[in-house]
Parts: C-alpha cells; structure tokens; sequence
C-alpha cells in the first residue's frame, strides 16, 4: 500500500504479512486521493480511452482539485453529509470526479447501471430515497420520466449538455466565476468516522434487487482485492470489464486499485462487447493487469490469441461465477498466464481468492481472504467435513472488514442473511484437503432429482468440455418420477448444428466425464442466453421459459 495510506490501530492479522488500516475517522477522498496528489503530482491514476479512439489523461492531483471543483458545485445545489445521491453514469472520467466529490462531502452514493429503464429507477427511488440524480444526456429522459412521482427528489445534474430544469455541470466549471478547484468551500472539512454511511449499491440478483449499505472503512478491505488478489503495485495499468453501476466496479476498478497506487485503464464503449477489441487494447496499451468476468473470457479466448503481443500483461484475474477449465487451458495456451479466481458479492470484497503467490487449482474459488474466518455449515448450522457441500458463512465475531453493515429497508432480507453469528451469503460450496473452496451454486438454484443434490455448476463444466458447447446454464425442471430433472440450455460453437444426435452425444459426453446421473435428461439449443448486467446467467429466467414457452429478451452489457 502507498506511503499516503492512513494509519491507526491495526484489525487483528489473520495472514501474515499482511495489514488492513482500521481508522477511527477515514474519508477516501481527502486520506488518500489529496495527500498522494500533494506528495506525487504528476502520479498518473486514469488512462481513459473512447471508442473513437479519444484518450484523456489524469493525475491524482487531477483528480483531487476535479473533485473538490464538483463538490463545490453539489454545494451550491444543497448537498451535504448524509444526502444519498444516485450516481448514473457511463465509464466516463465523471463518474470518479463526482464520486471522489460526494465523498468528500460525506454524502452516501448509489451507482447505477446505465442499462436500467424507468421501472427500475422507479423501483429503486423508492427505496433509496435519493435527493439528487447525476447522469448524462443518453439517460436523463428516463429520470424525467419519474421526476414528480417523488418529492425527495430535488435536484438533477447533467454532465454533457443542456436540458430544462437540470444543472449543466459543464456550464457551471466553465462560468466566469466557476466553483473553486483548491478547496472544498465548507465551513470546516468534513469528518467522516470510519462507520459512516459511504455509499449504497443494489444487487445485481435476478429477483428484487436489495439496497446495500457499505461504511467509509469499506474501501480500505479492497486492499484484499487489489494487492492480495490482483497483485497490483503502483508500477501497473489495470484494466477490467466492468459496468460503473455495480458492485465489480467497486470490487476493481477503484478504491482498491488506486490504494495500491495503479493507474486505471478506461475503456468507455457502448453497445455490444467486442472480444478483439479488448486484446487489441492489452496490445496497444501495454496493460499489465486484467481482470474480466468468465462470459467474457469465454469469447475473448474463440480469438487466436498468439497473434496478439500480450507480453506486458503479467497478471488476469475472473469472478463473478465459475470460470470454467476448459477457458483457462485455452487462456494460459494462447498468453503462458493462468487466470485467479476471485469469489466475492456487491456485499463484500474478495473473501475467497486465488491469491498471486497462491498455487491455482483451474474451477477453484481459491481460499479464504485475510480476516476472513468463512465456515460451510449444514442446514442445521455445524460446520460440514472436509468434501462436503455445505453453506457458505461469514463468522461475524468480528465481523471482517468490508462486510455491508445492512440491507437498505429490508428487515427480511437482514433477518435471513444475518443470524446465529454468522452472515450467510447464499450459496453453496465444498471445500478441499488444501483448504480450497470450490463452487457449486445458489442455495435456491440447488438440482434434487432422485434423492441426489446436483450442482448446476459442476454440470456445466461437464457440458463445455464437449467440442461442439461454447456456453451452458444448467436447471432443474418438474419431473413426475425424479421430482426434477436436469435441463441443460445450450449455445453451439459455430459449425455445429442442433440434432438429436448432437443431443445424444453431449448426453453421453456428460456421464463420461461426470457422474452418470448428472446428465442433463433434456436439452434445449438456444443462440444466447438471459444475462444479468453483471454478466451472470439469469436461472429464473431459464425456469421460466420451461414452465411457460415464455423467450427472453437479450441484452447487450460487460
């Protein structure tokens, strides 16, 4: 961690050699972000690129006086410790200015995805209860369209343009007299305790999204994150494909990173993901982290990827699901590097990992990140022998760092995650003789067909070790005589058709490879399959579709 990393009492260690600070009072913004800027001016920590091949480029210190010019604005506008904001912005350099800017005010944020429509936001205003929304142009027609329904909603910032009853960022900087870069104009500098409100985030499930509250000592755990997992220094440019709105952004593409004193690369792209691109990008920018989520690995390795020079990128990480053995043999082929697995939520940072210096088992979780004492427990609540599969938990004595302090006007939600000492995270795994965990699905997503328990995980790496299967999801269906059966979705390689001989042989494929009464007893050949924003496959949707012939619709997101 950088020399600017605040120091207090230490949280007891629980992997030596490693230390996550514990401050009393701890604001991102000013403890970090303005000392580096003030000790390393010309420290680079963005590297943005657009599609049209525009670049900007930004410092720390850039970013420290940006921020304070935006809080000054959010100032003027009646912003101020407390106020939750909604922050809906594309991978602009924005996004971080008026973040930093919100911190620095002590305002709790809420990033949104860009992809959501007016019922999602109404949905979502009416739990967060936002005072301000900041969004650009492309999206604020959808703000407009839910403006009066709530009168806690009074203010409306555009980045970008001009638009009736909103406040034009880009005016207001460059006015006459604009907001004061140097300073934030408050009376005296907001202090912020280490257990303040920081920001808001929702889910990224596939049900009713839940509102997730983190404190201003959450970035600091992405220490965990940045340096343990993705072994980033302060000599690294670190890429990830991720949407600004969810928790990944945060988990990657922020406080942890710029913690460990990294430059970020931002690629700001809109429409559909394109896997050449990307390498592309590793190539011409000499980018020496990457991390991606499995779906999109999955596409970027269909490339010849020797015919790229990839020689600077010394490190590449995956989460949020299971990273297939197949991908990461075709992967460490085409560039010599073996990809690290990382499992964590919006709720958490990275708890479990395949750490940098750690041996990687390819379809392992990794271990338990530091400070994390994380247990598997039966559904009576003991603890399972080593092989089995049991629930994943989260001792909560002391509860780890960066754990969410509650879910936002949800007392069910709360009650069901949080109890017996322990937070439950809601999904399924076992764990080895070396201590690795390995996944097996949602505790709701959970196969019984016949008296056995059937992973959907496990069944889909059976079915991707078949030539002719580029992507699987895997559910259970009603069945008279198994009470479930196994139903496989199936997206094909080009080249190969869907037959019922196809369907045999990628049957038969699947008891070969795993235990026979795995195989999935139906399957369905489709050309994409539901995805959520973060990129995980929409099981709900699938079961759904079983039930009711009902066809998704297929949305373009990374």
């Amino acid at each position: 961690m950088s020399d600017n990393a605040p120091e207090d009492r230490q949280i007891p260690n629980r992997r030596e050699g490693f230390e996550i600070p514990a401050p009393k009072y701890y604001n991102f913004a000013y403890d970090y972000i303005d000392k580096i800027a003030q000790s390393d001016r010309n420290k680079q920590a963005l590297l943005w690129v657009n599609q049209n091949g525009e670049e900007r480029r930004y410092t720390f210190y850039d970013m420290s006086v940006l921020s304070n010019q935006a809080a000054n604005l959010l100032l003027r506008h009646g912003i101020g410790k407390g106020d939750p904001v909604m922050l809906m912005l594309p991978r602009v350099p924005e996004w971080w200015i008026f973040s930093l800017a919100l911190i620095k005010l002590g305002a709790v944020q809420c990033p949104s995805p860009c992809l959501l429509t007016s019922d999602d936001l109404r949905h979502r205003m009416g739990i967060g209860k936002f005072k301000m929304v900041i969004t650009n142009l492309d999206n604020a027609p959808k703000i407009d369209a839910v403006f009066d329904e709530f009168p806690f909603l009074r203010e409306r910032v555009l980045i970008d343009g001009e638009r009736a009853g909103w406040i034009n960022y880009q005016a207001e900087i460059n006015s006459r007299v604009p907001p004061s870069r140097h300073h934030v104009l408050t009376q005296a500098r907001v202090q912020t305790l280490g257990t303040d409100p920081l920001l808001m985030i929702f889910t990224s499930g596939t049900k009713s999204p839940k509102l997730v509250l983190h404190n201003c000592v959450y970035p600091l755990a992405h220490l965990i994150t940045a340096k343990m997992w993705q072994g980033l220094t302060s000599n690294d440019l670190h890429y990830v494909i991720t949407d600004t709105g969810w928790g990944k952004h945060l988990w990657s593409n922020y406080f942890g990173q710029w913690l460990c004193g990294a430059c970020l690369f931002v690629y700001d792209f809109r429409g559909k993901f394109n896997a050449e691109n990307v390498l592309l990008l590793l190539q011409k920018y000499g980018i020496t982290s990457f991390c991606a989520p499995p779906t999109a690995y999955r596409m970027i390795v269909l490339d010849d990827l020797k015919s790229f020079d990839l020689s600077e990128l010394k490190h590449c990480t995956a989460a949020g699901e299971p990273l297939h053995p197949e991908t990461v043999r075709l992967w460490r082929e085409g560039t010599g590097l073996t990809i690290h697995e990382g499992y964590g939520q919006t709720e958490t940072p990275c708890m479990i990992g395949c750490f940098r210096h750690d041996k990687v088992k390819a379809g392992s979780m990794g271990r338990p990140s530091p400070y994390w004492d994380i247990r598997l427990l039966d559904d009576d609540g003991v603890e399972v022998k080593t092989g089995e599969e049991g629930r994943i938990a989260v001792n909560l004595d002391p509860p780890p760092p960066g754990l969410l302090v509650e879910y936002v006007n949800n007392p069910e939600a709360n009650a069901e995650c949080f109890h017996d000492g322990y937070y439950f995270t809601g999904d399924k795994a076992w764990k080895d003789e070396d201590g690795y965990f390995w996944f097996i699905g949602r505790v709701d997503d959970i196969i019984k067909s016949s008296g056995y328990r059937i992973g959907p995980a496990e069944v889909e790496d059976a079915l991707l070790k078949h030539p002719a299967v580029v992507e699987a999801a895997v559910i259970g269906v009603p069945d008279v005589l198994r009470g479930t059966r196994v139903k496989a979705y199936i997206v094909l390689n080009p080249g190969f058709e869907p037959t019922e001989t196809l369907v045999k042989d990628i049957q038969n494929h699947t008891k070969r490879v795993t235990a026979p009464y795995k195989y999935p007893r139906e399957i369905e050949f489709v050309e994409e399959l539901p995805k959520t924003f973060a990129g995980k496959v929409k099981r709900d949707v699938l079961r759904k579709h079983s039930a009711t012939g009902e066809m998704w619709k297929i949305e373009h997101h990374a």
